[in-house]
């Protein structure tokens, strides 16, 4: 028997309920470029350590085996939360809800948690955010999805839809870690109810062999990598650590046995670069 991570759970303000809130465990297992025939035993072994949050997406072309996975292991429905994102080529409103029922198919779920539109596209001719979270906000009323959010989207990119909709995001998913750590973002978002959520929390790596970041964990005598994924956690942000290594899965979701300092912290909040492991939002197009 697999027992859930002791992971705080976040309420998603902003999702459409009736009785019990959505809660979004704070630490998720994310599964960015990791193929549809090696996310199965990835996955598998993230929900038999204890991950009960699921990060996908229609880019990573790997909803399917996510969805075998979930499959294999056979939890009960509600102790699962599984996220997937609108691919880039999808966002007129027909393609939203074409490619949904798609990801449902492919997930093997009836219901998601979190469907997130992956960019925003603001610069990219013929779309329109606002016709897009309108398609994304008939989806929630449709009773498929239990919240809706954005992925990557800047200030003004979120009072556009809000201001046009009146429905606020859930969750906005983006780069964040010691290196790049989007404060006025985080600030707009609480200002808005928005949970932040973070992808790219390793910087890809780099975090791993910064000097501040060994010597805390040297402190604390942890992992560099368990460093940060407690700083994304003390700082109250929602995170999802990618792994394909069962050893590191294990260490990633191994950071509610210590806490660091409100000087570690400092150190470590000390490190920030303006840093960008990904693409801009103003960059990505289709």
């Amino acid at each position: 028997m697999t027992h859930a991570l002791p992971a705080a759970m976040i309420p998603l303000t902003h999702a459409a309920t009736e009785g019990s809130p959505v809660l979004m465990p704070q630490l998720g297992l994310g599964t960015y470029k990791i193929s549809d025939d090696a996310v199965q035993p990835v996955v598998e072994q993230g929900l038999e350590i204890g991950y009960r949050h699921l990060d996908t997406a229609q880019m990573y072309g790997n909803e399917a085996g996510v969805g075998r996975a979930i499959a294999a292991i056979g939890l009960p429905r509600e102790e699962l939360f599984v996220t997937s994102k609108l691919d880039n080529p999808h966002h007129a409103p027909a393609d939203v809800a074409r490619t949904f029922e798609e990801t449902m198919e492919r997930l093997g779920l009836e219901v998601l948690d979190l469907f997130l539109v992956h960019w925003p596209l603001a610069k990219a001719p013929g779309l329109s955010l606002e016709r897009t979270w309108e398609a994304m906000i008939r989806l929630r009323e449709s009773g498929r999805v239990r919240a809706i959010g954005v992925s990557n989207y800047q200030a003004d990119h979120l009072r556009t839809i809000i201001e046009a909709t009146g429905v606020v995001p859930a969750v906005n998913q983006i780069e964040i870690h010691p290196y790049l750590q989007q404060r006025q973002m985080r600030a707009v978002h609480e200002e808005l109810g928005i949970v932040t959520q973070s992808w790219s929390p390793l910087a890809r790596g780099l975090m791993v062999s910064d000097p501040v970041v060994q010597a805390v964990a040297r402190e604390l005598e942890v992992s560099p990598a368990q460093v940060v994924v407690r700083w994304h956690l003390q700082h109250g942000l929602a995170v999802i650590p990618k792994s394909v290594h069962a050893e590191r899965l294990r260490a990633n979701a191994q950071v509610f046995g210590f806490s660091l300092s409100a000087e570690q912290m400092e150190q470590l909040d000390s490190l920030e670069r303006g840093h960008r492991t990904g693409s801009h939002p103003d960059t990505m197009q289709l």
